[in-house]
């Protein structure tokens, strides 16, 4: 239903997209996991064709988005992060509006507005203006907006972006309802969001697909090993009491995490759930328990492994795993660059030359800009390079006009 490919999108020298590849089968409900300007609403402005794409491809419904933008947009519901909605409208006059706009016949008009209204919970505000519902409610409204041309697939993006914890919930029980009639792709930074209503997950960091799969594949395949916790007064003898552990069957390795007061602290890493048999142990060895606990990785940790290369003892990790240290912010990052006004040492003598990196202004020159238009052959032409602009009122030759 959905199906990406290579997919590059450049602002000026930011790369927001960089060769994403995925597909998504008709029925599916993906989430599309990642830290906040990691691509996420870039890809789906791609896709619903708001936005051209700097190289690659992408394919709703069998449909090219750049080629087809017509076709791809009438298969599709687009809930933006802000909802545009028309403030001063009722909610029936804004989906008689809407409803319009799709063309929707007049004869069934009035029963497909009734039919998404009920569908949101917002068959008893049909007479509300939009400008006096809650943020929650209007979120409902621009679903409903999204859900009215009956598409095949829905695109929502942050769709709780903004909303208190109760409204929240009513929004994904919503999104949740709509899962057996529609193709959808969710994007969020909200986790337990993204869990509770998305079988699978694609996570995004700084234009790329890091994972791809289930939340427990992912969990079991990235997040690292299962354990059991064991805290127990064992007495003088702890590696003795390690090794006891290690020997039982299952466990691929045991880590002595130290004292905690008179009791004993140990990560006893393992696929399965064997506090049983290290119950068992304790009770041979006369072991005092104060914990006895399974502990699996969550997609928390997950998330925090890949977007922010976060180990489980807070360290950053290279993409191989290896430990490694926060860079310091440069101007290429967005950071300030601080000049200094001093003069340069050395004898007075002269005028001072300018810098050899510094650029010499020429009354000649031509001026050049980052055209993002993407009306201006933003498909066809990389936006990442500069082009040149003739000054207003320059003629052919480059002389100011009179």
């Amino acid at each position: 239903m959905i199906s990406v490919s290579h997919l590059t999108r450049t602002f000026g020298s930011l790369r927001a997209l960089d060769d994403v590849s995925f597909e998504v089968a008709r029925g599916e409900v993906v989430g599309f996991l990642g830290p906040n300007g990691a691509g996420k609403t870039t890809a789906m402005r791609i896709l619903t064709g708001y936005l051209p794409a700097t190289a690659g491809s992408a394919r709703v419904a069998g449909f090219d988005v750049l080629t087809q933008s017509l076709e791809v947009r009438r298969r599709i519901g687009y809930l933006p992060e802000a909802v545009p909605l028309y403030r001063e409208h009722r909610v029936s006059e804004m989906l008689e509006f809407q409803a319009r706009l799709h063309a929707l016949p007049r004869r069934e008009r009035a029963a497909r507005i009734a039919r998404v209204l009920e569908q949101v919970g917002l068959a008893d505000r049909r007479r509300d203006l939009v400008g006096n519902l809650s943020r929650g409610l209007r979120q409902r409204a621009g679903l409903a907006v999204a859900l009215l041309p009956d598409p095949e697939v829905l695109i929502l993006d942050e769709p709780t972006s903004g909303l208190d914890p109760i409204q929240r919930l009513e929004v994904r029980a919503l999104i949740q309802a709509l899962r057996a009639e529609h193709t959808v792709l969710l994007s969020s930074h909200i986790l337990p969001e993204i869990e509770a209503v998305c079988p699978r997950v694609i996570i995004v960091d700084q234009g790329r697909i890091r994972a791809d799969g289930t939340p427990d594949e992912l969990v079991t395949r990235l997040a690292g090993a299962s354990h059991v916790r064991l805290e127990a007064l064992v007495g003088p003898d702890a590696e003795g009491a390690r090794r006891a552990l290690g020997a039982l069957r299952g466990v691929r390795a045991v880590h002595d995490r130290g004292r905690l007061g008179i009791h004993h602290a140990f990560d006893v890493v393992c696929d399965e759930d064997l506090r049983e048999d290290v119950g068992a142990l304790a009770a041979a060895r006369r072991w005092a328990l104060r914990e006895l606990s399974w502990r699996r990785p969550t997609l928390e940790q997950l998330f925090a492994r890949i977007a922010l290369g976060a180990g489980d003892d807070g360290t950053l990790l290279e993409p191989g795993g290896s430990a490694r240290t926060p860079a310091a912010p440069s101007a290429a990052a967005g950071a300030p660059v601080a000049l200094s006004l001093a003069p340069a040492a050395g004898p007075p003598s002269g005028p001072a030359a300018p810098p050899a990196s510094a650029p010499v202004s020429s009354p000649q020159a031509a001026r050049v800009v980052y055209n993002l238009n993407p009306f201006d052959r933003g498909a066809t032409r990389s936006l990442s390079v500069p082009k040149a602009v003739e000054e207003p009122g320059a003629g052919p030759d480059g002389a100011a006009g009179r």
